[in-house]
């Protein structure tokens, strides 16, 4: 593992299962086997950003935290591309009409960022400012 502060590599292995809906045969690729470490069949970094330490928080206190991965499609099955603990960048990606695959996230990663959060704080939403006198009004002349 990688002794930076905001980085891990994670090792991951997919695996498909066949689904026939309606007639149709698919197969529905998920997260078969993750590994805290950089050997496997894909590895992909792990890294944390301060400006999501509220996604991370709200993630960790779900019930079953878990981990997100954004595919890219290929012939031979999705194409491990980047990896984050943040609903939010998940979110983002599935926006984009990209394949996102999730997992349960280790105990390993979880004990890791609530470390994180502990050293670097946890992030509070301020809410909205508050505008100038003015700001946004017609003027009455």
């Amino acid at each position: 593992m990688a002794a930076d502060d905001n980085l891990r590599y994670l090792s991951f292995e997919l695996a498909f299962r066949r689904q026939e809906v309606k007639g149709f045969t698919s197969l529905a690729w998920y997260i078969a086997d993750i590994g805290c470490h950089d050997r496997g069949p894909h590895v992909l970094p792990l890294t944390l950003f301060l400006t999501e330490r509220t996604a991370y928080r709200f993630n960790l206190n779900a019930q079953h935290p878990v981990l997100f991965m954004r595919c890219e499609a290929t012939d031979d099955g999705p194409a491990p591309r980047e990896l984050t603990a943040s609903q939010e960048v998940a979110a983002n990606w599935m926006d984009g009409d990209t394949q996102v695959l999730d997992a349960p996230m280790p105990l390993a990663i979880q004990a890791w960022i609530e470390a994180y959060l502990a050293r670097h704080g946890e992030r509070v939403d301020g809410g909205r400012k508050k505008k100038r006198a003015g700001a946004g009004r017609a003027s009455q002349e």
